[in-house]
Parts: C-alpha cells; sequence; structure tokens
C-alpha cells in the first residue's frame, strides 16, 4: 500500500530564540534542526556557552536573509567581577591572575567604562571562534598555544556601570557594534582601574531589531514569517509584475521597485515585499540608476 500524501513543506522564517546557558550556538541549531525537521538552519552571531538571551535562527531559505542580520549593533546585560582574571576571560576558564585592589568608587568606574566606549581597537581573545591560518583560535588555546592577533575595530555605544551589594561585581549594560568582544571590554575595565577582572554573567537582550521579548525557549521554537528577518531593512513594496520579474531575479530600474535612485538610502540594500507583505527578495543599488538582487527567496 501506498501513501499518496504529499510531504510537509520544509518551514522557511525566522526564529528568536533565548539562548540557555551552558548551550553553544551550535547546539541551538542542532536541536532546531531536529524540532522543525530541516538541516537548513543557521544562526546570526555566536554566543558563548555561558551566555543567554537572544539568538536569532534563520530557518529554510530565510537562512540566506541571515547576512543582513549579522553586521546589525546589539545590546547585552553583564556582569563584571573585579580583582580576578581567568585565561578566557569570563566565568568559564580558569583563574590565572588574583589582584589586591583597592575597593573603587562609582566615579572611577564610570570613568573607567568611558575610557572603553566609542570606536576602539579591540584584540579578540584566544579563547574564540576566530580562525588564523584556518585554525580556531580556541583550538590553538586548548592545545597550550597562543599566537599574535590583530585587533579589530569595534564602536561600544553605550557601557553603563552600576554598583552591586559586592563592592568588587559591578552590573553593566553595553551596546556595541557586531564582533564586540564583552569579555575583553570586562577584561579592560579591570585594567583600567589598575588591576584586573574578568565577566561573570552576560545575557544579549537585543540583535538589532529583534528584541528578548520576543523570544522563546529553545524547546519552543517559533517561526517567523522571512518577512521578519528583513524588518530593519527599507522596505518596497512591488505589483504582481514587478514580483514575477523580482522572483527570476532580473536587474531592475529603481524606479521600477520604488527605491529612490539619487540621495539617501540610494544605495539600499532594501527588502522587496510582495503586495501581501511577504519577502521576495532583497536587491542594492548596480549601475547608473538599476538594481541587482543581492538574494532572491524563491531561488533554490
Amino acid at each position: 500500500m501506498t501513501n499518496d500524501a504529499a510531504a510537509p513543506a520544509a518551514p522557511t522564517g525566522i526564529c528568536i530564540v533565548d539562548k540557555p546557558t551552558g548551550w553553544t550556538s551550535h547546539d541551538v541549531v542542532g536541536r532546531a534542526r531536529r524540532l522543525l525537521g530541516t538541516k537548513k538552519v543557521g544562526h546570526a552571531g555566536t554566543l558563548d556557552p555561558m551566555a543567554t538571551g537572544v539568538l536569532v535562527l534563520g530557518v529554510g531559505r530565510a537562512t540566506r536573509l541571515l547576512t543582513f542580520i549579522t553586521g546589525v549593533d546589539k545590546t547585552y546585560e553583564a556582569q563584571v567581577t573585579l580583582g580576578i582574571e581567568t585565561d578566557s576571560l569570563d566565568a568559564d576558564g580558569e583563574i590565572t591572575v588574583r589582584h589586591d585592589m583597592a575597593v573603587p568608587t562609582v566615579e572611577q568606574v564610570a570613568a573607567a567604562a568611558a575610557t572603553l566606549t566609542g570606536p576602539l581597537e579591540q584584540v579578540p581573545p584566544m579563547v574564540s571562534a576566530i580562525k588564523v591560518d584556518g585554525k580556531r583560535l580556541h583550538q590553538l588555546a586548548r592545545e597550550g598555544k597562543e599566537v599574535e592577533r590583530k585587533p579589530r575595530p569595534v564602536v561600544v555605544s553605550q557601557f553603563d556601570v552600576r554598583p552591586t551589594d559586592d563592592p568588587m561585581v559591578w552590573d553593566a549594560t553595553v551596546t556595541c557594534s557586531s564582533g564586540t568582544y564583552v569579555r575583553v571590554l570586562a577584561a579592560d575595565l579591570g585594567r583600567a582601574l589598575g588591576g584586573g577582572a574578568h565577566l561573570t554573567a552576560l545575557r544579549r537582550t537585543r540583535v538589532g531589531p529583534f528584541l528578548l521579548d520576543e523570544a522563546t525557549p529553545h524547546e519552543e521554537l517559533v517561526v517567523l514569517p522571512a518577512s521578519a528577518g528583513v524588518r530593519h531593512l527599507p522596505q518596497v513594496t512591488v505589483d504582481e509584475a514587478v514580483a514575477r520579474r523580482v522572483a527570476v531575479g532580473q536587474v531592475l530600474e529603481r524606479s521600477d521597485l520604488g527605491a529612490p535612485s539619487e540621495g539617501p538610502g540610494s544605495e539600499g540594500p532594501w527588502a522587496v515585499l510582495d503586495a501581501a507583505g511577504e519577502v521576495l527578495a532583497v536587491y542594492a543599488a548596480h549601475r547608473g540608476t538599476t538594481a541587482k538582487p543581492s538574494f532572491v527567496l524563491a531561488a533554490q
């Protein structure tokens, strides 16, 4: 006896997950693949195992939208413990140094945090996923190796600190560009205060337009429409005739899309939606007054 029932279509969309502590971002992706029944799941920006909070997943064809999410700025709630350094710069590492530091005042900690705000050059930690000569830094660290890392430009637009009941433990709110290591900020804060420090807690509360209030536990995934993945991009809506041309990836006049050909926003990218509000593609400026697709959702 044959079963003629069609197999359910693989889901496509965006999931906003509240990552639990102790899980890697890859662990969350693996769980999502099993729960959703598809191998096409990716994430937009790694969270360390110790950290919790917003992790944005792309599912199905919408994994290709993650390119437009990974570079957005992020906000964190952090906790920094002064006087102790670890090899990973966070609580998951081994203690390497204990400093006999004087208890700082609120004014001293705020002043030190202010020096770590704005455009910065940040050296990635050895315990990180960055590759050097084809090998990830954390793999080299496990082998007992330390290699030279080039500083990377980052921007910290907010580094607000608050005292706790423990004078050597400080809470902080950090808003920063993609690629910023909050544990490096914690270590640098300790150095700026004449000693050392490490990160003892981290919770990501925002990834661009994606907020913690929207996040669901990893075992209760909600697949949002693919259009959720481009909510932070300028959007244009096209009629059915243009939608058919977009679906096959044609280069179009920006006027056909309703996108500006000069002035602010004229370079794109633009999320192209149909009349029902479904995302069809993302287009960006091409030659002259034309635009071409960076990605077309319908394309396999």
